[in-house]
């Protein structure tokens, strides 16, 4: 199965070719990539692609700014393969990743979802752990052994909403799934648990393969980082989180709807970046991350 990567650029054009180099070099010649450019003002990107000899890579360019969101849909939009990876510009494939997501879904043929093993980078390129990812790997994500994990609906939607251990960069989808099921609107922040919580709230399925296969960047000054600083993270974490818990009690899925309700880990989450927010943060951050600690 021919897998298909997309990658919305906006960011450095050195981290996106080195991210179109480890497509490059992947194990399995049967993908192809196409990168969305949302109108980035450098023309040296454009220009490095048009060096590429490879009909199996595409690089357009948008006629105005879409935005992350809508450069996402876009990318949907453009799918003509059953399976999609919306891949982050800074992110790297690891040579085994289209062998890793094909053998899933051969085991897996009802996935929805597919998210291989990730080790996390900094901007230097050196792995890391910070707590978030050992959070995520060491106490969050599912265990099968050494196999694959595959939870399904309510299962799928507890497991995400007690603490989101996915990376949205290597997640490779089904496009219909994507074409079906939309990003919510009003979320910006979270729209990746927000989506991936409404397939499961369809009864769509995921299928996690531990097998390394993928690089997750993190930077210290990354945008993600300065939405904790000024609050609107945890502000958008607490009403999807209510949300959730409301969809959850609609379906009759208790005990999602208590553990969104509670939201252990997404309050220790801000536990634990409290002091940044103290020291870096603003005024609305502070007010944000201690609200999100304390109130119900």
């Amino acid at each position: 199965m021919t897998l298909e990567i997309f990658v919305p650029f906006w960011g450095d054009p050195a981290l996106l070719r080195l991210t179109v180099d480890s497509v490059r070099a992947q194990r399995n010649p049967d993908w192809r990539l196409v990168v969305i450019d949302d109108c980035y003002p450098d023309d040296s990107v454009g220009a490095w692609f048009s060096t590429l000899d490879d009909e199996r890579i595409t690089y357009v360019r948008n006629e105005v700014n879409l935005g992350i969101t809508e450069n996402y849909r876009e990318a949907i939009r453009r799918a003509s393969e059953p399976a999609i990876t919306i891949l982050g510009c800074d992110d790297l494939l690891h040579p085994n990743y289209v062998d890793v997501v094909n053998r899933t879904l051969e085991l897996v043929p009802d996935a929805d979802v597919v998210q291989p093993g990730v080790d996390v980078i900094d901007e230097h390129g050196r792995v890391v752990r910070p707590l978030v990812d050992r959070v995520k790997q060491g106490l969050l994500a599912p265990r099968n052994g050494r196999g694959i994990a595959v939870l399904h609906g309510e299962a799928m939607a507890t497991s995400l909403i007690r603490g989101d251990w996915l990376y949205w960069p290597s997640l490779t989808f089904r496009t219909e799934t994507l074409r079906r099921i939309d990003f919510r609107e009003g979320l910006p922040i979270i729209q990746d648990l927000a989506l991936l919580m409404d397939i499961a709230f369809e009864g769509g399925t995921l299928a996690y393969n531990p097998a390394l296969a993928f690089s997750y960047r993190r930077h210290g000054g990354s945008a993600s980082q300065k939405t904790l600083l000024d609050g609107r993270r945890f502000r958008d974490e607490r009403t999807y989180y209510a949300q959730a818990s409301a969809l959850a009690r609609s379906r009759g899925w208790t005990h999602t709807a208590r553990t969104a309700r509670v939201r252990l880990m997404s309050r220790l989450h801000g536990v634990a970046e409290l002091p940044s927010v103290l020291r870096h943060g603003t005024s609305a951050g502070i007010r944000s991350t201690l609200a999100h600690v304390f109130l119900v």
